[in-house]
């Protein structure tokens, strides 16, 4: 049948990669995961096939293929009955070195980008920490620029190819005070001096290493910052779009490949004298799955169809990721069911599956943020930007503007015109990080911000920062804040008289 998605080339090089799953990692599962690391040889291996540049630069040894031969290796990667491997891969592939490839500077792109293509150096990705979890802009690892030289301390944890990496992409605060503004990316080196990890003890994924990793006084060149300093959360921020769909597109691959095992083993299982997947009980609930394996395919690749054609699709991404990762659990813990107690043995590979399946709705941002995520964009009508435009990195200046900015930039959007001898004396009480005391006045055909609060005032607005800013940038309905309470307005009419007289500001 024809795909909406996928042509010729896109089914040759699936059996070209399943062919190399099913007899150059499948029967090596059991002795990697015994050792608790992967080769470096089979790294090298899928570089010679060009496995690990598929969407990347030619230039730098890659392939500039479309998302869609991405899709293909990453559902087949899924079978390799080792969840840390797929994860390791992805990893290197599509978060570390992703940074290099949109944002790093052609130096940077020759000495890490091309190597990691060819399978000759692995990549990690050092976000998060053990005090801030989720939240990267309570990121506290901090990196101080002393003449070429930047000097990073800190530690990172729950880091894939945190300890067997060449090299890792490092999340850093430059700029302390400045909230997200003051994060960069910065490569660090691991054979660096002051640089050490420890691998993590993990209940699955036992062929990967997860680390925890901590830099004391490390040295490295500032050229080796990736992209603009201070731009760091917004290319976090970004590619955490293609980070989701990696991690949903792998949910289904290795939904489906639970399924396959299962229904392998009910053809050859028997009880009361038949197969059990003549049982109706089974059989209904190999149906019901089947069923929600194909509608998270379709998300996903709908979502994958919207990306590669440069939507900033993040309330669809976010769906994939929760929806596929979650599914992948449910199919774990119901096909081991279908085992009875031989599920629940070491020795079938089933129980290894079950154990893996639990990491995805962990990793890549937890379906709890996944949620809230979601209910921001749905619920509260916020909408977000991407930190590129047409393919370029946004200076610095085009980052996101904050509520301090804003506020001050009233007296420059007043429109003078529509004044008519209207005055009025508003305080604003903008909570949390960038926020503060603020009276505007509008007297005479004029506006004017001052820090604090003077004077009485006709109009009371309270709300966090970033939720007035969200307001002003268009990114968060008015209405809807109100109504929910996250702004409190004192005198309504007040205000709406007021913010009419204002232009619009953009992001």
């Amino acid at each position: 049948m024809k795909s909406l998605y996928f042509t010729e080339d896109h089914t040759f090089f699936r059996q070209t990669v399943r062919q190399f799953i099913e007899t150059e990692v499948v029967p090596h599962a059991d002795e990697w995961e015994k050792a608790q690391k992967i080769p470096r040889h089979i790294w090298k291996r899928m570089g010679e096939l060009g496995f690990l540049g598929i969407n990347l630069p030619e230039i730098y040894g890659g392939s500039e293929a479309d998302l869609f031969f991405s899709v293909v290796f990453l559902e087949e990667i899924s079978r390799c009955y080792m969840g840390g491997f797929a994860a390791a891969v992805s990893v290197h592939e599509y978060m570390a070195i992703a940074h290099l490839a949109k944002a790093g500077s052609h130096e940077l792109k020759q000495k890490y980008l091309a190597p990691s293509i060819a399978g000759d150096m692995i990549g990690a990705l050092a976000i998060s920490e053990p005090s801030g979890g989720s939240d990267v802009s309570a990121l506290r690892t901090t990196a101080v620029r002393e003449g070429d030289e930047y000097v990073i301390n800190g530690n990172k944890t729950f880091i894939t190819n945190g300890v067997y990496s060449d090299f890792i992409v490092t999340a850093c605060r430059t700029s302390p005070g400045k909230g997200v503004q003051g994060i960069s990316l910065i490569i660090v080196d691991r054979n660096t001096p002051g640089v050490s990890a420890n691998k993590l003890d993990k209940i699955g994924w036992n062929c990967s290493d997860t680390g925890e990793i901590f830099y004391e006084n490390v040295r490295v060149p500032a050229s080796n910052l990736i992209g603009k300093e201070g731009m760091g959360f917004y290319y976090i921020m970004e590619s955490f779009q293609l980070e989701r769909l990696v991690g949903g597109i792998m949910g289904v691959g290795g939904a489906e490949h639970t399924l396959e095992v299962t229904l392998q083993y009910m053809r050859e299982r028997e009880a009361f004298g038949r197969p059990i997947n003549r049982f109706q009980v089974l059989r209904h609930r190999i149906a019901n799955l089947a069923t929600e394996i194909e509608a998270a395919r379709q998300l996903t690749y709908h979502t994958c169809w919207l990306y590669a054609n440069n939507q900033y699709a993040v309330k669809e991404a976010s769906m994939v990721k929760l929806y596929c990762s979650e599914l992948a659990k449910k199919v774990a813990d119901e096909c081991l069911q279908c085992f009875g107690g031989y599920g629940y043995m070491n020795d079938f590979p089933i129980a290894r599956i079950y154990r893996d399946a639990r990491a995805g709705t962990i990793v890549a941002g937890t379906s709890e943020i996944m949620r809230e995520i979601i209910a921001k964009i749905v619920v509260d009508d916020v909408s977000y930007q991407s930190a590129y435009k047409g393919g370029q990195k946004t200076t610095k200046e085009e980052a996101p503007l904050t509520a301090i900015d804003i506020i001050r930039s009233l007296p420059k959007r007043l429109k003078a015109e529509k004044v008519n001898g209207f005055s009025t004396v508003c305080h604003f009480a903008l909570s949390g990080e960038n926020g503060g005391d603020f009276t505007v006045t509008i007297a005479d055909g004029t506006c004017e911000v001052r820090d604090g609060h003077e004077g009485e005032a006709a109009c009371l607005i309270e709300a966090s920062a970033e939720t007035y800013a969200q307001v002003e940038l268009g990114k968060m309905n008015p209405q809807a804040a109100i109504f929910s309470g996250k702004i409190k307005i004192s005198n309504l009419a007040v205000m709406m008289k007021f913010s009419q007289l204002f232009k619009r500001i953009s992001a």
